[in-house]
């Protein structure tokens, strides 16, 4: 019985949210951006920070909330673990983001506009 407790419980905790930080970007073409003037540039980079950011802050919420509810199920009803399911949506959107990011900065170098996002760089970049 205890064996299926950890099982239930290694499964679960592989369906959680993933943590922001660990989320790596996806690939995004500069060539998007390359009509986009240093002015335009700076916009869009305000844009995507903005969205990455609350992206970031609901990936971390959800990552805590399935933490706890794993927890929970595992110590008091063992087989509720298996219906934690993270949020793929905002991780996939936030890789988005990530990836508009490091395109923009590419962007930004080949037109010399000097834009960079400011804290961590993401994973990948």
């Amino acid at each position: 019985m205890r064996i299926l407790g950890i099982v239930a419980l290694g499964a679960a905790l592989g369906g959680c949210a993933s943590s922001a930080a660990d989320i790596t970007p996806t690939y995004v073409s500069p060539v998007q951006y390359s009509s986009y003037t240093c002015q335009q540039l700076g916009l869009e980079a305000q844009s995507i920070s903005a969205r990455a950011a609350a992206l970031s802050g609901a990936q971390d919420s959800q990552r805590t909330k399935d933490t706890l509810a794993t927890t929970a199920a595992v110590v008091i009803f063992w087989p509720a673990a298996f219906f934690v399911g993270g949020d793929k949506q905002t991780a996939a959107e936030l890789a988005n983001m990530k990836g508009q990011m490091v395109a923009v900065e590419q962007a930004s170098i080949a037109k010399k506009c000097n834009i960079q996002f400011q804290g961590q760089r993401p994973p990948g970049a």
